[in-house]
């Protein structure tokens, strides 16, 4: 049994000399508004396509944690895809233009400057910054936004804008094309449609670009070490929070803006609980702990999961269905290439996991049958994979439709990310060996889709030897 000098002596043990530090670079490196202004051109290029119209385009509102305490503000993920810009109270505006020289205008409303404010809650852009920072057309104070939007919309065909999303801007966008139509004696039309810009822009983000590439890899770099991190510190003994906090210091020790989801650290059975968040159990000698973890740079987040045992080595009944679920994963990031299919790499995890429950005595029967009649979903009931991005489950659609009525699968291209996280949760139940009691295991890695094939993003050790490796030697 571990003594409390023990698990000190484990929380302040060397790292392995492979834990080097990033290049901290990127983080001193100037703002390029070039790829958001890029974006915005990409989005009016497919407005001006159907016919043009105005598309408006709110960042989030600031949200109060309890009394006068905020959550931290993050941008809406649409919002910094065009903009880039991170302050709360901000608009975006296109109005589509062919004889616009970049396809139309773009209208940044935001803060104004402000000394008192800025003493309290720090630097504010103000529309004369903002305008040349970020590149867009016009900037304007955010309190003149309802005054101009009458006049953007009128005579326009088209407002872009989600529906039932958000009723706030719902209404205060219905009160604009309100204030057109009140015009019409005038000759001003009001917008006849609606269009959902949602789609459009789900779209475009579906498909990265080399710089949100680029923060992604950077942001599975730390996530990467992190997880090692953990991994070398895990000893029985210590809480899964202790664990936990070893995850966030490596996120903002290397530059990350912290997790891209709350952590599930999970040890012993709470590992067979897919969602689970306390993280506040003691790990056991004998336990497996799973991992999933993830950070966000400038807004792009990973997404890992690991699994390994508390006390650095596995049974041989957790080593085999480690081993079945890490086949599954390398089987189904094999057929990840372009013109694959989305569904491709879950069928292919399916098909291994599924054999490996007849392996391990949990199904009998022929296999296909066992797939097509779903018999696995007691110890695998999620899918494979998703997109990934600015959102943990990303943008974009899963299928797409077909000539002639229905939809199928959307085919993979270059530039897509998504994970790769198959997983088997064996809970304690009649016929089910005891050896194989709450053994949860998920292994998760980001993979981003290229012409030849495809990259792993991530890296953390994940076979049973490296595992071991890490865990023994730090």
């Amino acid at each position: 049994m571990p003594t409390a000098g023990d698990d000190n002596r484990a929380m302040n043990a060397p790292l392995h000399t492979a834990l080097p530090p990033l290049d901290p670079a990127p983080l001193a490196a100037p703002f390029d508004p070039a790829p958001f202004a890029a974006r915005r051109r990409r989005l009016l290029e497919r407005m001006a396509a159907t016919g043009g119209g105005v598309a408006v385009v709110p960042t989030a509102p600031e949200k109060l944690r309890n009394r006068d305490t905020h959550y931290p503000y993050r941008a809406d993920s649409y919002f910094w895809y065009l903009t880039g810009f991170g302050e709360p109270e901000a608009v975006l505006v296109l109005v589509a233009d062919p004889a616009h020289p970049e396809g139309g205008r773009s209208l940044l409303f935001c803060r104004e400057k402000n000394e008192e404010r800025e003493i309290w809650d720090g630097y504010r852009y103000g529309p004369a910054a903002a305008q040349g920072t970020f590149a867009v057309d016009e900037a304007h104070p955010i309190g003149e936004l309802d005054a101009q939007l009458p006049d953007l919309l009128g005579d326009q065909p088209a407002l872009w804008h989600t529906l039932g999303v958000d009723s706030y801007w719902d209404e205060r966008l219905a009160a604009a094309i309100n204030t057109v139509r009140t015009r019409s004696r005038a000759g001003i039309r009001a917008p006849g449609e609606i269009r959902d810009l949602r789609q459009v822009l789900d779209a475009l983000r579906l498909v990265k670009d080399a710089s949100e590439l680029a923060l992604m890899q950077r942001a599975a770099d730390i996530a990467s070490l992190a997880h090692r991190r953990a991994m070398a510190r895990t000893r029985p003994g210590l809480a899964e929070f202790q664990i936990e906090a070893e995850l966030f210091h490596d996120f903002r020790l290397r530059g990350a803006d912290g997790h891209s989801y709350p952590p599930i650290v999970a040890g012993g059975k709470n590992a067979c609980v897919l969602h689970y968040v306390e993280n506040n159990a003691i790990l056991k000698d004998g336990d497996l702990l799973l991992i999933d973890a993830g950070c966000e740079v400038a807004g792009y987040a990973s997404d890992i999961t690991r699994t390994y045992p508390v006390n650095g080595r596995f049974s041989p009944a957790q080593k085999d269905v480690y081993e079945i679920v890490l086949a599954a994963q390398l089987a189904a990031i094999d057929v990840i290439k372009p013109s694959a299919t989305f569904q491709a790499p879950h069928a292919a995890a399916l098909r291994v996991l599924t054999q490996g429950l007849v392996d391990l005595k949990l199904l009998s029967g022929d296999l296909d049958g066992l797939i097509e009649s779903e018999a696995y979903k007691p110890w695998y009931m999620h899918r494979t994979g998703h997109w990934l991005g600015l959102d943990v489950h990303d943008a974009g659609d899963y299928k797409r439709p077909v000539e002639g009525g229905g939809s199928d699968w959307m085919p993979l291209e270059a530039g897509m990310v998504l994970t790769v996280e198959p997983g088997l949760y064996i809970r304690p139940a009649d016929k089910v060996p005891e050896a194989l009691w709450n053994i949860g295991i998920r292994i998760e890695d980001d993979v981003a889709v290229t012409a030849a094939g495809c990259h792993v993003l991530t890296s953390p050790p994940k076979t049973v030897a490296e595992i071991e490796e890490v865990m023994a030697h730090g």
